[in-house]
């Protein structure tokens, strides 16, 4: 039996339609006998409503208040995902950064991981359940909670491969892999079937959105497989190793 770590972004869970068909991709897996922990980002412009309504209320947001604000974005997604998978008869739970055990450091919104305590996650592994954790988010060690800036779910997903001793990461975005080029913009671009830790480096540090820069940087450390697909698709994605 295979421990899985699937990560789904916002677009992926952009509504409710789309969260239970997140859950029916997740119980197939399930269904083939893996484990499965599964990291999930804020439901579609969940993080820019969030932000719109901190500028609302104040010009200039105490940050400690601002990362409690924007990590409800991701419990949130967490939640409705876990229901999900009740509703289709799996076993599931659903974890904020805090119970995933993710410690930080005091940086606010934009924390870096220092260590990760994988007890809670492997209890419930051990349970038969599927583990939902909230990404983007972790904890002090005075129980302060932290994000860890802009495309963070990515990181906490690859992060998480790490402490599990995981050697593949599967990240589910909106497009079917990477490509030469934005294929929204240039038709003719055309998806790559592998590519290197470095290669993936060098686009995140250009501009590339498909994947958070810190990520790669972790799995490259880790030696961890990052598989970048479409959770629209069942076609396979793009390697990253």
């Amino acid at each position: 039996m295979s421990l899985i770590v699937q990560k789904y972004g916002g677009s992926s869970l952009s509504s409710p339609e789309r969260i239970k068909e997140v859950a029916r991709r997740i119980a197939r897996t399930r269904k083939k006998g893996n484990k499965v922990v599964v990291v999930v980002s804020a439901m579609g412009d969940t993080t820019d409503e969030l932000l719109k309504l901190a500028s609302q209320v104040s010009l200039n947001p105490p940050k400690r208040e601002l990362d409690l604000l924007l990590s409800s974005g991701e419990i949130i997604s967490s939640a409705l995902l876990s229901m999900a998978l009740h509703s289709l008869g799996e076993k599931a739970v659903a974890l904020n950064g805090s119970q995933g055990g993710i410690i930080t450091n005091e940086v606010h919104t934009r924390a870096r991981i220092q260590r990760i305590e994988v007890e809670r996650i492997l209890k419930e592994l051990e349970k038969d359940k599927i583990v939902v954790v909230a990404g983007f988010q972790g904890v002090t060690s005075e129980n302060v909670i932290t994000t860890l800036g802009r495309g963070g779910s990515d990181l906490t997903a690859v992060a998480l491969a790490a402490a599990l001793k995981v050697k593949l990461c599967e990240i589910y975005t909106d497009v079917e892999g990477v490509y030469t080029a934005d294929p929204q913009i240039v038709p003719e671009a055309r998806k790559l079937r592998r590519i290197s830790y470095e290669e993936m480096l060098e686009l995140a540090s250009s501009g590339a959105k498909v994947i958070h820069l810190r990520a790669v940087e972790v799995a490259q450390k880790y030696k961890i497989k990052l598989h970048i697909r479409s959770s629209f698709s069942e076609k396979e994605g793009t390697i990253v190793e």
